[in-house]
């Protein structure tokens, strides 16, 4: 990595074997053994998208830049991802050049992390990664913490082109809803707020007027695509999961939560791990449920004010 070393050469070398052999495992993921043995990487940056206040100033793997979800990955006016500029600069200041391996990470199961995987693959970033189970994983084990900020060289990347295919919009979902697109729509979030007994999990400020789910939508939580310590449930095990509602990748997927941050960790799982044709669909629930005269599915009967 373009820092201070924090790990010793001598440990890398008894440990390359070991590395190489982590590493293929799967082309977008590394586990924490992996990362760990690699941190003295030249090629290598590793960026922490938390969403928790003060997480990443507590402690953070040696050498990770900080990368704010709310300032650094959005527009902060406009309800929109970061513009292919500001991304471009980010990555620069953050030390990335072109063929660097991207690790990300962050707290809350990967939500926010996987949400920056997404705006990554939207940029055509290559050779980018998640940390399969994310900081949990990372702090369960031991393994090094530091506070200590890294200041690293600028890079040269350049964010020469846009994937807007992994972004699905208000008219593709409305045009699913009305069975005028032959894709499957995928509703992340929990039982209760797919069947609109709860609008939103308690304590969150983003909210929508009508409670309910897309119809079509089927639910699968997010929860069921990770296993107990956070990683990933095997490529086996993820087929049959999406399997038992229908999921089979034999038709495009859409996929929903809240505001997108969740949404994209499932995205993460159809799209790099399964291998399907997935886009996220970052306005979600707070858009859709929010719009004026689009169908909803409401099971519980739910009205504004909770009723």
């Amino acid at each position: 990595m373009k820092i201070q070393h924090y790990i010793g050469a001598s440990f890398i070398s008894t440990c390359l074997a070991v590395s190489a052999a982590s590493a293929a495992d799967s082309e977008f993921l590394v586990s924490t053994e992996w990362l760990e043995n690699n941190l003295e990487s030249e090629d290598l940056v590793v960026f922490e998208v938390s969403v928790n206040p003060g997480v990443y100033e507590r402690g953070h793997i040696p050498g990770a830049v900080n990368v704010s979800w709310h300032t650094d990955l959005v527009d902060t006016v406009n309800r929109d991802i970061v513009s292919q500029e500001n991304f471009q600069s980010l990555l620069r200041d953050a030390g990335v050049s072109e063929g660097d391996t991207i690790v990300l990470y962050g707290d809350t199961n990967n939500w926010f992390s996987a949400w920056g995987a997404w705006v990554f693959d939207i940029y055509d970033v290559a050779n980018v990664k998640l940390l399969d189970g994310g900081r949990n994983k990372w702090e369960a084990e031991g393994r090094t913490l530091t506070p200590i900020a890294p200041t690293p060289d600028a890079g040269d990347i350049t964010i020469a082109s846009v994937n807007s295919e992994l972004r699905a919009f208000l008219p593709d979902v409305l045009a699913a809803a009305k069975n005028e697109a032959d894709v499957d729509v995928v509703d992340i979030r929990s039982a209760d707020e797919y069947t609109g007994k709860i609008f939103a999990p308690p304590g969150v400020q983003e909210l929508a007027v009508r409670a309910g789910h897309v119809p079509g939508a089927v639910n699968v939580p997010w929860g069921e695509a990770v296993a107990e310590d956070g990683t990933f449930k095997s490529v086996e095990e993820l087929r049959q999961v999406y399997a038992n509602v229908g999921i089979n990748g034999d038709k495009p997927i859409i996929t929903y939560c809240r505001i997108g941050e969740r949404s994209s960790h499932t995205w993460f799982a159809l799209s790099k791990l399964l291998g399907y044709d997935v886009s996220n669909y970052d306005g979600s629930w707070t858009e859709y449920g929010n719009a004026v005269g689009v169908p909803v599915a409401n099971l519980s009967g739910t009205v504004w004010g909770g009723q």
